[in-house]
Order: structure tokens, then sequence, then C-alpha cells
């Protein structure tokens, strides 16, 4: 069954997910729900580095 929200009313932390999913280009967020209610919005970002941007391997003088 589908259902279709007019804009005033969608739920105010709808658009905090939609604010961190447009803000980010890699990671997840995460939605807490408690007794059927949304309760807490999480957002965790991972910065990617391609391989030739890593540092190289560090080398130990050895005696």
């Amino acid at each position: 069954m589908s259902q279709t929200l007019s804009p005033s009313s969608i739920e105010p932390w709808l658009e905090i997910v939609r604010q961190k999913v447009a803000a980010m280009r890699f990671g997840s967020v995460q939605i807490v729900v408690h007794e059927g209610r949304v309760t807490q919005v999480e957002s965790t970002e991972k910065t990617r580095f391609a391989a030739d941007e890593s540092p190289p391997p560090r080398r130990t003088s050895r005696p």
C-alpha cells in the first residue's frame, strides 16, 4: 500500500535524513526507532583515499 504525503505532513526527521545524505559522499545514515517513533538520526561519514594518494610506507633504518 502506497501513501502520498503533502509537504506539510512530512515528518521533521525526514528532512534531517535528506540533508545528511546530500552532504556526504561515502557513509551511512542510521534511523533509530523507539516504540514506533523515530527518536534519533545518526550519520557516519567515511573519507576515502585513492591508492596513489596514500603516503608511502615508512622505511626504518637498520644499523
